[in-house]
């Protein structure tokens, strides 16, 4: 993949290829995702596009890999209180349905089984060390830190777009989003106290 653009105006087209093709990636995954519709969106051509990107698969690379490290940023682990991180995680699906949408497409179309990608431990292993530092001073329970992680985690997406019961929207009333971000920090709460 090249450079980043250097120029203002390279830089801003840069930007619009990423946020339309997130949303295409999201929308219909790496293999029904179209470059024309990207390139259209965009308002730049395929040169461009595979200038800055190579092709279809490193663009959708630099769309993902760049949604597990904002994830990462935007809501960072607390093992002290892994009731809260859970929370702040279903916010943040709620506020950006695409970052599971492109993690199912990955899952679905790459890796049906074990890591989702090859170097997890770049994204992981901040959080693995905060829960096994919590284990050891008794404040989380026992296990692998990994699979503790995984259940915090799927509990906080439990009305996320990769729900089999119920997809959740930010459109909903504010009530109904209370009463599951109470639920979740209850659940979390219990499911990681040590007994």
């Amino acid at each position: 993949m090249a450079d980043q653009p250097l120029t203002s105006r390279g830089a801003a087209t840069y930007q619009r290829i990423l946020d339309v093709a997130t949303r295409e990636f999201a929308e219909y995954g790496i293999a029904g995702a179209r470059i024309e519709r990207i390139v259209t969106g965009a308002r730049t051509n395929k040169a461009q596009l595979y200038a800055y990107f190579g092709n279809k698969e490193q663009l959708f690379d630099a769309i993902f890999f760049g949604s597990l490290e904002r994830i990462t940023n935007v809501v960072p682990i607390d093992a002290a209180d892994l009731a809260d991180w859970a929370v702040r995680l279903y916010d943040e699906y709620l506020r950006r349905p695409d970052l599971i949408r492109l993690a199912t497409w990955a899952r679905l179309e790459r890796r049906p089984t074990g890591h989702l990608i090859p170097d997890h431990d770049r994204y992981d292993d901040r959080k693995l060390r905060a829960i096994a530092e919590a284990q050891a001073a008794g404040r989380v329970r026992q296990g692998d830190p990994f699979d503790v992680m995984a259940m915090v985690i799927a509990m906080s997406m439990a009305w996320s777009p990769v729900s089999n019961v119920y997809a959740a929207s930010d459109q909903e009333p504010s009530d109904a989003h209370e009463r599951r971000r109470t639920l979740l920090r209850e659940c979390v709460r219990h499911a990681v106290t040590p007994d």
